[in-house]
């Protein structure tokens, strides 16, 4: 059989729908959107009618939409593009490797990088980052949901505090986890900026968006034909473009029900690994977290033997561990910013459902890495 899959917040893959709307924009359709002939003006419509299911589906215009290569350009758009009315950023300390790598080198330039704490369920804590935000930022970037977590950030009360020191701050939010599998609206979070990324909801990889709310000083970081508003040159990827509206618009049909179907089978796998193993801790139990994400810690064991000993389950580990200096483990990344002791870290499991995932999918996977944990020896 199969393994069961569970590393949809790696990727997912693309839904018949998507696949079948995409199809014909690699074949018979293939006139460049830029032309002003029949066959550009049919790819400039298709493109059109993309960009509108994208705003839909996260409370946008669709001219604010910008098709990017995918979440590593839109992260980097947002945070080297943006023009900067004070040297000075504040981003999460658990911000994705595409935000960070950007951070460091707007920090090569100069400008002021400030970490916000988070707590043991990877959340931003308020009180803390209320001080922090009381010195005016130029830029605010703190992503939706928790890429290794699930933890969703109180992204709005956050904009909200960065506002109040700074009216003219502007705020990006990475929610490459979230859309697609949470509701999103970018007003009501008041942020300026929002990564979507295509590959993480059923289109495929290649393909994003920045979306970019009017009057926001963003400045292109590439450079040729000036298509996108001047933003992202290049000629559209039509076919991808497409997918990832169809991608949206399979998510907006039925975001409630697919979401409550995916927590219930997300708590009968945590219910059947609490129930068999011994010590096992959950993260961000007692806090708001994506629907089909379960991350564990299993105390005194190493998460990758976890999975070795378990093939009929793809997953992730979910752990930022590395051996250090002299072959002593240390924590970094997520999991130090939690907080999390090296004993429970190494243990680290990230379990993502998705839409293919059914309840004899969790029973199996539950079974086999229940088994696997038994035969693996602590250390």
């Amino acid at each position: 059989m199969d393994p069961v899959y569970l590393d949809h917040n790696a990727t997912t893959p693309v839904a018949p729908a998507v696949r079948d709307a995409m199809l014909p924009w690699l074949g018979e359709a293939f006139g460049n959107p830029a032309s002003a002939h029949a066959p550009g003006r049919a790819a400039a419509a298709a493109l059109a009618r993309a960009r509108a299911e994208v705003a839909a589906l996260v409370g946008a215009e669709p001219d604010e939409v910008v098709f990017t290569s995918g979440g590593t350009e839109s992260d980097n758009l947002a945070v080297l593009g943006t023009q900067l009315p004070r040297p000075r950023i504040v981003a999460s300390a658990v911000e994705h490797p595409a935000v960070e790598a950007a951070l460091v080198v707007r920090e090569r330039q100069g400008v002021a990088v400030e970490r916000l704490a988070v707590d043991r369920d990877a959340r931003v804590e308020l009180e803390r980052a209320a001080a922090t935000l009381r010195v005016p930022a130029g830029l605010l970037t703190v992503m939706l949901a928790q890429n290794e977590t699930g933890t969703i950030e109180p992204v709005a009360q956050l904009a909200a505090l960065a506002r109040a020191a700074a009216p003219d701050v502007i705020v990006h939010c990475d929610a490459a986890q979230a859309v697609g599998k949470h509701a999103v609206d970018m007003r009501a979070l008041g942020v300026d900026l929002l990564t979507i990324v295509g590959h993480k909801f059923y289109a495929p990889a290649g393909i994003g968006a920045l979306v970019v709310r009017r009057g926001t000083p963003l400045a292109a970081t590439n450079y040729g034909g000036g298509q996108q508003r001047g933003l992202r040159s290049g000629t559209e990827p039509v076919a991808l473009a497409v997918a990832l509206g169809a991608a949206c618009r399979l998510a907006a049909s039925d975001l409630e029900q697919e979401s409550a179907r995916q927590r219930a089978l997300r708590e009968r796998l945590w219910q059947q690994l609490r129930d068999g193993i011994d010590g096992i801790v959950r993260t961000a139990a007692d806090a708001p977290t994506l629907p089909g994400t379960l991350h564990v810690r299993v105390p005194g064991r190493e998460g990758a033997a976890i999975l070795a000993a378990a093939p009929a389950v793809a997953a992730s580990t979910g752990s930022a561990c590395h051996a250090g200096d002299g072959g002593h483990g240390v924590v970094t990344g997520v999991l130090a910013a939690m907080g999390v002791p090296l004993v429970e870290a190494t243990g680290a499991l990230r379990l993502s459902l998705g839409r293919s995932t059914i309840a004899a999918d969790i029973d199996r996977a539950a079974a086999a890495l229940v088994a696997a944990c038994r035969s693996v020896p602590r250390h």
